[in-house]
């Protein structure tokens, strides 16, 4: 299942930008229609979404990269609709937001990955939810990103089966201490449990389980690896082709797309051989541009320079740039019983918010009245109507911020033209790398894309006063575990486990909902629970693997810790801290409603930093 076909760019072809007002908002509801090349069927058809998580679009070898060796995934890519324009937000969380609630991230609440703005807001609807309202079984396996305590948990969010590392990736705050990509411990239907194995085999394992399980009925299966993703652990046989080569930046992120690609050749042979291959639509995607696939020339901007070494499909830009290769990545579409078995290239500007209304369409569910998307159903591409797309306009933006501001780090696309930050203009005709800004040539065609930007801005803006509130002293979870990871503060919040090593002075505050009025414990601690360390211990390092990747882990740093501190409601409370002790507990009398949550800690230097961890329970 092997193809050489390398996709190319289509050259687009220049229309006036008069009728863009008009078309920069498709916030539509979704009405079925049949079509001659996606056929009518009677049987609703499974789904499976693979979302991979930093391998960008030259990260394939059917994609043209001379260098890595993906045959599963060419193989895929030979037999699908493959969208050539495809683009997503240039960060992790904000992409799986827009692709599961159709909505631009934006609107779905999530525009960054740490701060508080990686929870999806409550009032946003998944295509799980909807799959399972229509009938489908639902499973997750690998990474959510969009919130570890209720209401924003995959279970919360339409989810049958749920098994998730935490956190945006293994390492990260919230994900279970010292998780190193090997027999690690992970989230299994709100419950802690070790797996043996490497993190991506154990993902499409599960979720091959849990297809077993559900093979006489349909089902929705999101397999959303994190891998490539840092840290960069594999098994030394996966990389070991890439090492040594002058031309790979990095050996350890090809050898984790290999596995993947080993994982998704796994899956397509178990489906076959449970004949549920014809009639399950196989989505593959990923969520931004590469994260180390290829290397920024000296001197460059780390993330939106031209590439000096690597393959990025000849972008300007990695993850998390406003340029190309910030955003634009593969999305292929199978399905035999659908009719969709051909490899062939779609060239119209499309987006990750077209994936939920598009499956609306093939599979024939039925959503609610009031369920409208940003997004629109890809099925009139697929059967070769362009119509609707012809003067699209798509906008994706790295807000990274606690509040959205108007053109930052953003991209604004219609055919081939790019509008950057509202200041620079490219057109990928005639410049696909991004080097020469035209903007002062077409000062009509700026004014009538700022036009087109302000309309949206006005439009989505409203959506920012909705707050993401973890919520406490309810039911569906209690006790409540909080992380340093979602603190809403102006600096980073500490979202990864050597910030906790290494005594990381910051602090900020949780966003939060009392459920019911009562009495409230809490407790603040250094060192998450599950290592049971004192407050002012050192952890141990974590050693390296051989045979792996993996590397010894940063050396901890021992706090001194004086004084606690909780600020909640109407009551702020300090206590001395006893070093021998794991936390310093407060009970507190609180009311129902909508408030902050913030602690300190006061170290021996007088130095203040909040506690990284932090129980909730409602007695």
């Amino acid at each position: 299942m092997k193809t050489n076909l390398i996709i190319k760019m289509k050259k687009y072809l220049h229309r006036k930008t008069g009728i863009v007002y008009a078309l920069i908002v498709p916030f539509c509801v979704l009405f079925f229609v049949s079509c001659s090349t996606v056929k009518e069927q009677k049987e609703k058809p499974n789904v499976i979404l693979i979302m991979v998580d930093d391998q960008g679009y030259g990260d394939i070898a059917s994609l043209g990269n001379p260098y890595i060796k993906t045959p599963n995934i060419d193989g895929l890519h030979a037999q699908s609709a493959r969208f050539t324009d495809y683009h997503v937000s240039p960060t992790c969380a904000p992409t799986r937001a827009a692709i599961l609630t159709g909505h631009h991230s934006n609107r779905a609440g999530v525009w960054h990955t740490v701060n508080g703005r990686s929870l999806i807001l409550e009032r946003e609807t998944t295509m799980a939810q909807v799959f399972k309202e229509n009938g489908y079984s639902t499973g997750i396996f690998g990474k959510w990103h969009l919130g570890d305590n209720y209401p924003f948990r995959p279970q919360d969010k339409g989810f049958d089966e749920v098994l998730v590392h935490g956190g945006g990736g293994e390492e990260q705050t919230m994900d279970y201490w010292d998780n190193d990509y090997f027999d690690d411990t992970y989230m299994h239907n709100g419950k802690l449990e070790q797996y043996e194995g490497f993190c991506t085999d154990v993902w499409f394992e599960n979720a091959k389980n849990y297809i077993a399980e559900n093979k006489n009925k349909p089902f929705f299966c999101y397999l959303s690896t994190n891998a490539a993703h840092s840290p960069y652990f594999v098994a030394d046989k996966y990389s070991d082709p890439y090492k040594d080569n002058e031309n790979i930046p990095n050996a350890a992120f090809y050898g984790l797309i290999a596995n993947v690609d080993e994982n998704i050749g796994k899956l397509v042979d178990y489906l076959e051989s449970i004949k549920l291959m014809d009639n399950t639509i196989i989505i593959f995607t990923t969520d931004n541009g590469t994260a180390a696939g290829a290397k920024i020339e000296k001197g460059g901007d780390r993330l939106d320079g031209f590439i000096a070494k690597g393959y990025n499909s000849g972008m300007r830009g990695i993850k998390a740039s406003m340029y190309e290769g910030g955003h634009r990545v593969p999305l292929f579409i199978h399905w035999k019983n659908g009719g969709i078995t051909t490899g062939k290239d779609i060239n119209e500007l499309t987006a990750h918010y077209d994936v939920f209304p598009t499956l609306v369409e093939l599979c024939g569910l039925n959503v609610k009245e009031d369920l409208k998307f940003d997004g629109k159903s890809l099925v009139p591409l697929i059967n070769g109507n362009t119509e609707e797309f012809e003067d699209r306009i798509v906008i994706t933006n790295s807000q990274r911020i606690e509040n959205p501001e108007p053109w930052r780090r953003t991209a604004l696309m219609q055919k081939n033209w790019r509008v950057i930050n509202g200041t620079e203009l490219y057109d990928l005709k005639t410049d696909p790398e991004q080097r020469v800004d035209i903007a002062e040539q077409h000062p009509e065609k700026m004014a009538g894309f700022k036009k087109a930007y302000d309309a949206w801005w006005e439009e989505i803006s409203p959506s920012y006063k909705d707050q993401p509130y973890i919520i406490i002293g309810h039911e569906a979870e209690n006790p409540v575990n909080l992380y340093c990871h979602d603190w809403h503060t102006d600096k980073v919040s500490p979202w990864h486990q050597r910030h906790i090593r290494t005594g990381y002075v910051d602090n900020g505050y949780w966003l939060v909902r009392v459920e019911e009025s009562g009495t409230y414990t809490f407790k603040l601690r250094r060192w998450p629970e599950e290592i049971h360390l004192p407050m002012n211990a050192e952890a141990p390092v974590r050693p390296a693997k051989p045979g792996t990747s993996v590397t010894e882990s940063k050396k901890s740093k021992s706090l001194t810790v004086r004084e606690a501190k909780l600020v909640i409601q109407d009551y702020e409370s300090a206590k001395e801290v006893d070093p021998s002790a794991e936390y310093v507990e407060f009970t507190v009398d609180l009311k129902k409603g909508e408030t902050k949550l913030i602690t300190e800690f006061t170290l021996d230097d007088g130095v203040n930093i909040g506690a990284y961890y932090v129980n909730v329970e409602k007695q």
